[in-house]
């Protein structure tokens, strides 16, 4: 990282350091107009930040990635959320030619074989997609929060991804599961009606499963694996 961009890092985060997320989002929004994107996997965070930027006329665009894999219930969500916000998202699908390639090679459902299948597969349908959608702008907006798994507990508000040499700012950070909960009721944000089958965090239909009371939000997310669970997209940090 250049120093440069270390000091600008180092700035933002100071600057972030007693923001609550719609503040952080304006702060953006300020700094970094038309240069700023928000990828939405519609999870509730997602769909937090995209109401945020709908009620406030912020200019982040919205994007997400459409795996061709996903449950019928997330296409339901993306049609009503840009009716209910009036706000265009746009869609990036992944490579047709790699994906065909993958299921000759591993299988329509090829993931569940190996980490290192699953990982394929999510860098196919995910990463690539990704790498194009925030291509041209400055700053990458993310729904994480901390709480989600242990791989987030100690990210900084504001970070340099060199991997693909943009800025990227986590909004709801510091955010509460129950706190997030309270924003979604008070101002009706439309969710997943997945949630209210026990589905926590919500991918890929094969890849994700409802949880038990009690347990992690994310240990329905690839739920054959043991360890760390991620695909990709948020461990570029350096």
């Amino acid at each position: 990282m250049e120093s440069s961009t270390l000091k600008l890092v180092q700035t933002l985060n100071a600057a972030c350091k007693d923001l609550g997320p719609k503040e952080v989002l304006l702060l953006v929004n300020s700094q970094f107009r038309n240069r700023a994107v928000l990828t939405s996997s519609l999870g509730k965070e997602d769909q937090y930040i995209t109401h945020v930027i709908a009620k406030n006329s912020l200019d982040i665009k919205i994007v997400t990635l459409d795996t061709g894999r996903l449950f019928s219930e997330s296409y339901d969500l993306l049609a009503k959320t840009q009716l209910h916000y009036k706000l265009q998202i746009q869609t990036f699908f992944p490579n047709t030619n790699s994906v065909e390639t993958y299921v000759d090679q591993e299988g329509i459902n090829g993931f569940y074989n190996s980490v290192e299948s699953r990982k394929r597969c999510c860098s196919i349908r995910k990463i690539e997609s990704l790498q194009r959608a925030i291509a041209g702008y400055e700053v990458w907006v993310t729904g994480i929060r901390a709480e989600q798994n242990d791989n987030r507990q100690n990210m900084p508000q504001w970070e340099w991804d060199e991997v693909n040499q943009i800025l990227k700012v986590h909004p709801l950070l510091h955010l509460k599961a129950l706190e997030l909960e309270s924003e979604i009721l008070e101002h009706d944000i439309p969710i997943n009606s997945l949630h209210d089958q026990g589905y926590l965090s919500i991918g890929c239909a094969p890849c994700t499963k409802s949880v038990e009371p009690g347990e992690h939000e994310r240990s329905g997310r690839w739920w054959w694996e043991q360890d760390k669970k991620e695909c990709g997209l948020h461990l570029t940090r350096t």
